[in-house]
């Protein structure tokens, strides 16, 4: 009795994980497949190892391995990463629990928390990171950086060029910037305006 209650425990957290947070923010279905599956999983295999007399240190090995499987088939977030390993410690919290304890039931919730505030829109919502590719080579970063703060609209934070092609004249750059309010943009130079309406 106490193991179904352990699984209904685990159960409701990896709902209100993956329908409660995770699904209306993202709007990835197949993710959601994703951490259901690997949740089950994992309580199922850590409820048989914690039930036999092999013992947690081989369910910690188990966490072990899995935390190291790199999922290849399709390039995921470090958000969704962070959803992944928290599916699979919900898993283990109850798979290895022989009973719903204040403490498991308090992990449980740490976890979701955690997971609700780390990844809540409103937390550093003006905060964005974007890959840009400019039809010119800048050699001079103050130019640059000013370029792309006009073009994107905010207040360039870090600044990173990937790759500066001198022959086809381009410029890959990784830019992290605040974006401003929509009101408060600020327009585009002259020169700049003329150029884009070429």
């Amino acid at each position: 009795m106490n193991l179904l209650v352990v699984a209904a425990t685990d159960l409701a957290a990896i709902l209100i994980l993956t329908l409660g947070i995770y699904f209306p923010r993202h709007h990835r279905r197949d993710l959601v497949t994703a951490f259901l599956g690997i949740n089950a999983g994992v309580l199922a295999v850590s409820m048989v190892l914690g039930s036999s007399t092999v013992g947690i240190g081989l369910g910690l090995g188990l966490f072990g391995v899995l935390s190291i499987i790199r999922l290849r088939s399709d390039e995921i977030a470090q958000h969704e990463i962070a959803y992944y390993f928290s599916s699979l410690a919900l898993g283990l919290l109850a798979g290895l629990s022989t009973s719903v304890t204040p403490v498991v039931a308090g992990l449980m919730a740490l976890i979701l928390l955690v997971l609700y505030v780390g990844d809540h829109p409103r937390l550093f919502h003006r905060y964005r990171q974007q890959a840009v590719r400019l039809d010119s080579a800048y050699t001079d970063e103050t130019a640059l950086r000013a370029h792309v703060e006009v073009l994107l609209g905010g207040r360039v934070v870090n600044l990173s060029v990937k790759q500066l092609d001198v022959v086809n004249d381009t410029t890959l750059v990784e830019v992290r910037y605040i974006a401003q309010p929509a009101r408060v943009r600020q327009e585009p130079s002259p020169e700049l305006a003329r150029a884009t309406n070429r």
